[in-house]
């Protein structure tokens, strides 16, 4: 049986990795600007400043479109609740400054795509304001995690968003849309990345715990679901639409993640370890 870590042991251990796979995502992370995706002369006044207040017949997108962004910058909108979650397991050093950068990241995602549904008046800015305040205070929790849990389930989480994002830049019948998700995947892909290559270090250090818990997070992943006006869950919707549907999950997200890990070749596995990558043999490439 292998020595089981303590996570302020994992956290010191990994620190270096941290610090490396932190100094390579920025230095391949490109530099962009939310502004530039936004034609913001396209842009007026609601009544309340004189203008206009939205009729749906301003909105110029396909409902696929309108739905994605939507829950799009309702998820980026609860990044209070997201970075709780994660920040409160990554508190010291290079992870706390990881945590940083990761949220900076995202609230861009977030400034972006609000804002070009404000100028742009894609959706009901006053359905969409409900929406937020709603999802945000129902907020987001997850049970308490050890470390490798927290890893593992990020890695799939910014894996899982990258597929969301690139399948709406491909179904998008608008160009500025298609242009803004790839950016959007971009980053997730990037993160993801970074997630995944903690998950390995940890394998390294700890395979046994580190293995167990991502068949714990695989068995029980969901991507964060929104509620919408019409009272439908996204997703439901974006599973109709082609852009993340759940059933593919095993073959987008796990599998690739898992084949990373080299988690049916590794020959490092005590008893504990054996049994978790049994409970992952479904998702073999041969199965």
């Amino acid at each position: 049986m292998q020595n089981v870590l303590a996570d302020r042991d994992l956290l010191e251990s990994l620190a270096a990795e941290v610090e490396t796979n932190l100094e390579r995502h920025i230095a391949v992370a490109p530099e962009w600007q939310p502004h530039d995706y936004v034609p913001w002369d396209a842009g007026r006044n609601f009544a309340f400043l004189g203008g206009t207040d939205w009729e749906a017949a301003q909105s110029e997108l396909s409902e696929v479109a309108k739905t994605a962004l939507t829950v799009g910058v309702l998820i980026a909108d609860n990044l209070p609740a997201y970075h709780r979650e994660v920040g409160k397991y990554l508190r010291s050093g290079p992870w706390w400054r990881w945590v940083g950068r990761w949220t900076a990241e995202e609230n861009r995602h977030e400034i972006l795509i609000r804002n070009y549904l404000m100028v742009t008046r894609a959706v009901d800015p006053v359905a969409l304001e409900r929406m937020r305040m709603a999802h945000m205070t129902t907020g987001f929790r997850r049970a308490p995690m050890h470390l490798p849990d927290v890893l593992a389930v990020w890695a799939l989480e910014e894996t899982a968003a990258a597929v969301r994002h690139r399948n709406t830049a491909r179904l998008a019948d608008n160009v500025m849309v298609a242009t803004i998700a790839d950016r959007l995947a971009a980053d997730d892909e990037l993160q993801a990345i970074f997630f995944a290559n903690l998950v390995g270090a940890a394998l390294d250090v700890a395979p046994d715990q580190t293995v167990r818990a991502i068949a714990d997070r695989i068995a029980d992943f969901h991507v964060p679901v929104v509620q919408l006006a019409d009272g439908r869950s996204s997703d439901e919707v974006l599973a109709e639409a082609g852009i993340y549907d759940p059933a593919r999950q095993p073959e987008l997200v796990f599998a690739p993640l898992l084949e990373q890990w080299k988690i049916f070749t590794r020959t490092d596995f005590g008893a504990e370890g054996e049994q978790a990558r049994a409970e992952l043999a479904h998702l073999r490439p041969e199965a």
